[in-house]
């Protein structure tokens, strides 16, 4: 693995800076989403291979406005809404799905200004700003070792202690996707003392007291920097505690929040499962096993495993473009239901790699094939918080006290 203080993303953004006067909305066609999921294909393999960080591939996505892409036009930004979000992401996903993690990562944060106004509006319009002129990307680090994922209640480990003007930050933060590259790092911690606040701290990520820690070996998305980011004694300004609350008020669900999550994070690992199944189609079109004389393809078991794949992967589609439809119309499902869209979603792109695997045997699993990799990058979709257990279990207490 590529150690972290090797990565430099300097040599790749110092091109592509703008001033003021340069930014306007930029049309994002699906020509130019063709070109660069090719370009980020080429080197899918060799960055999963090598867990290596795809540096170029942000600096391509600067060049295209796509970093600031939900960032209102009046602020240099695409105005993007989810269903432009969506399509982005999946498309990129194509090529390199880690690259499409990151970037949702990023989506999340700017969008977050459409539901939730709790951040100082000067900060936020400096992320804005960053992200425009620079491609300065954020992300919220919530994982701890102690805590594990926030979503299953606990207070965090990392703490803020005042200290004169400001807050010195100390924690270790788990599964960091996109450390590498990140110019912001928004911090989930507590404040000290006896009756604590929890909630988010902004941290500039070149900050002295910051530690990346080269930890990310995962079986997939292994390109995404999901590094382990140590804070010893980090200083930041007093007002770069962005959203402090009582714990108990962190329990309200957002459903326009959980709905971009849900349709960006849906939309990554269902392009990554069309992927495989585009694969697989074109695998049993050109095998021609001698005994046979004829592509697998004209097989009535591989016609009719083709059109069960195909069958998960429209009810995929259908319940991505509802829950777009609903949350652009103002009106996104409850949480609970959301949630229970990324369980159905998650859990038909894996089946439908995993079928694509059952029939093509030893080649689907062949490292030097794509199929293999398509696999491990789509189970990592039920890695991501709320795991299967917690959504269902909401689902049914919901259920209940709605009766």
């Amino acid at each position: 693995m590529t150690p972290v203080s090797d990565l430099s993303f300097k040599k790749y953004a110092g091109r592509i800076m703008a001033t003021a006067s340069d930014l306007r909305p930029i049309p994002v066609t699906n020509e130019t989403l063709a070109i660069l999921q090719k370009r980020f294909a080429k080197t899918a393999a060799e960055h999963d291979r090598d867990g290596s960080f795809p540096f170029a591939n942000f600096a391509a996505l600067h060049e295209h406005g796509l970093l600031a892409l939900p960032i209102a036009p009046e602020k240099g930004g695409l105005g993007g809404g989810l269903a432009e979000a969506s399509h982005v992401v999946a498309e990129i996903a194509k090529g390199d799905p880690s690259t499409a993690l990151v970037l949702i990562m990023q989506y999340m944060v700017h969008a977050g200004a459409k539901f939730n106004d709790r951040w100082p509006r000067h900060l936020r319009r400096h992320l804005e700003a960053e992200a425009v002129s620079r491609g300065a990307l954020a992300n919220a680090l919530r994982v701890e070792p102690e805590l594990g994922t926030p979503s299953r209640g606990g207070l965090p480990v990392t703490t803020a202690r005042r200290d004169g003007d400001g807050w010195r930050i100390s924690g270790h933060k788990l599964f960091s996707t996109g450390s590498p590259i990140l110019s912001y790092m928004i911090i989930w911690g507590r404040t000290e003392g006896d009756d604590p606040q929890v909630g988010y701290f902004l941290v500039p990520g070149d900050s002295p007291g910051i530690r990346i820690e080269a930890t990310w070996n995962h079986a997939g998305m292994r390109a995404s920097g999901s590094h382990d980011v140590i804070l010893e004694d980090v200083a930041i300004p007093f007002d770069h505690a962005v959203d402090l609350r009582r714990p108990n008020e962190w329990n309200e669900e957002n459903s326009v929040q959980v709905a971009w999550m849900v349709g960006l994070m849906g939309s990554l690992y269902n392009a990554v499962a069309q992927q495989g199944r585009d694969w697989f189609a074109q695998f049993a079109q050109t095998r021609v096993p001698t005994n046979l004389g004829a592509p697998l393809s004209s097989l009535y078991r591989y016609q009719e495993l083709l059109g069960r794949i195909d069958a998960l992967l429209l009810n995929n589609r259908l319940l991505l473009k509802d829950l777009v439809r609903r949350t652009e119309e103002g009106a996104p499902p409850p949480a609970s239901e959301t949630l229970l869209i990324k369980y159905l979603i998650t859990g038909n792109a894996i089946d439908a790699v995993a079928l694509a695997i059952e029939a093509t045997g030893n080649p689907g699993l062949t490292r030097n094939n794509p199929l293999e990799r398509h696999y491990r990058d789509v189970l990592c979709s039920r890695a991501h918080a709320p795991q299967n257990d917690s959504i269902l279990t909401l689902a049914g207490r919901t259920a209940f006290n709605q009766r």
